[in-house]
């Protein structure tokens, strides 16, 4: 616990900095340092494939390597990919409302849009194609914290429009005064202690990395951590959004979670893929 004092310390923190002050490429740096330290033999492209990476996870990592011969959410995808090239009763297509079609692009994504002052999430420009070409999907109107059936279709497309840029490496542009406020919110939750069990996303995810915790189920490491969504959990058996995994890891520690597509999981999403700068995408992936 001790360590990750230190480090809390050092990246800032421990009280409220000013956007002076921010700098992300400083916390960048400490966090690709923290993991070097914790786990010297863990090559840094490897973390992209989340838990199997770390020291100890042989096991896992068999399981994981004999499961993606076959992955559970081909269906899903296939499902997903179906969707995106299917034409709208316009003519047009999802990738009519993306840059280069869609293709190679996702690894800016979340970005901050100067236009309408606020972080941008792949689902939320999805959503946003289908209202510009008058179509409507049950994932539009539903309550996404809830509704699994909904939130898995949305999954399904947002699986297939990261699919497209798969490998690609991570490469969030913070260089708007915007861009980096709302960074400083997503690293404020990401620090902040809540729930019944006092835990922060740090505490778990940093300091008991590869460990287990509460179970047979060992954490995954922060670093690498987004690329890998949307993700197929074996305990969810389908595939899900990175928000559903936000507001179940506050659940589990006994926080009340916030609903599916709130702005501080955006923020939150932000500051988390900029810790990844640089990994390759590896989404839709597998994850315990």
């Amino acid at each position: 616990m001790k360590k990750i004092m230190i480090l809390i310390a050092a990246l800032g923190v421990a009280g409220s900095a000013s956007l002076v002050q921010a700098d992300p490429a400083a916390d960048l740096k400490q966090f690709r340092e923290f993991f070097k330290k914790k786990f010297p033999t863990v090559k840094f492209d490897d973390y992209a494939i989340g838990l199997y990476a770390l020291p100890g996870m042989d096991d896992y990592r068999d399981q994981w390597r004999a499961i993606e011969e076959f992955p559970p959410y081909e269906i899903e995808l296939e499902a997903g990919q179906k969707e995106w090239n299917t034409p709208f009763k316009n003519g047009k297509t999802y990738a009519s409302c993306f840059k280069n079609g869609g293709k190679n692009i996702a690894q800016h994504y979340p970005y901050w849009d100067e236009g309408s002052k606020q972080v941008r999430t792949a689902e939320m420009d999805i959503v946003d194609c289908l209202k510009k070409n008058g179509e409507v999907r049950p994932f539009m109107e539903a309550d996404l914290s809830k509704d699994k059936k909904a939130r898995n279709q949305l999954a399904s497309l947002t699986a297939a429009f990261y699919e497209l840029s798969k490998g690609q490496r991570v490469a969030i542009d913070l260089s708007k005064p915007g861009a980096v406020q709302a960074y400083e919110e997503g690293k404020k939750f990401w620090w902040q202690r809540r729930g019944q069990l006092n835990f922060s996303c740090s505490n778990c995810h940093m300091d008991l990395a590869g460990k287990n915790f509460g179970g047979n189920q060992p954490l995954s490491a922060a670093l690498g951590h987004p690329v890998g969504w949307p993700a197929y959990r074996l305990v969810w058996g389908q595939l899900e959004t990175i928000h559903h995994r936000y507001r179940t890891c506050n659940s589990q520690s006994r926080a009340k979670p916030f609903k599916h597509g709130d702005k501080i999981y955006d923020h939150l999403q932000l500051y988390e893929t900029y810790l990844s700068s640089g990994l390759p995408l590896m989404a839709p992936s597998l994850r315990n």
